[in-house]
């Protein structure tokens, strides 16, 4: 019993030196963005949980984001630096194992989104 907690807390504390960049491929912006703290808690939260409408969701990251946009910077920009912390639990879980570079518009990140939470029957 007591190896086994040695190896648990073993891999909680070693370095993963292979964990790959995050899958969406953000656009060079031209002006410096940062996503301030204060406006990333207005965003709603999608944990990807059973029950919960993934497009709802993103209505109401929709109406979050139309609040964030500085000058220079597109509402596509936005939605792609902000999407990640709208997410929780399974769902932030879920947009980390997706592969490195593989998201690079606003368009492919909604398609993949949907189609993850809300498979066509």
């Amino acid at each position: 019993m007591a190896q086994n907690s040695d190896q648990t807390i073993n891999k909680m504390t070693s370095f993963n030196l292979n964990q790959q960049p995050l899958c969406i491929e953000y656009p060079t912006l031209d002006v410096d963005f940062e996503l301030k703290s204060g406006l990333s808690h207005l965003l709603p939260t999608c944990r990807g949980l059973a029950g919960q409408d993934p497009h709802k969701h993103l209505k109401e990251f929709y109406v979050a984001c139309s609040d964030m946009r500085p000058q220079g910077v597109t509402e596509e920009q936005v939605k792609l630096r902000a999407f990640p912390f709208s997410l929780g639990d399974k769902a932030k879980d879920w947009l980390y194992s997706l592969p490195s570079g593989s998201i690079l518009s606003w368009n492919e990140l909604k398609k993949i989104f949907l189609e993850n939470y809300f498979p066509a029957s």
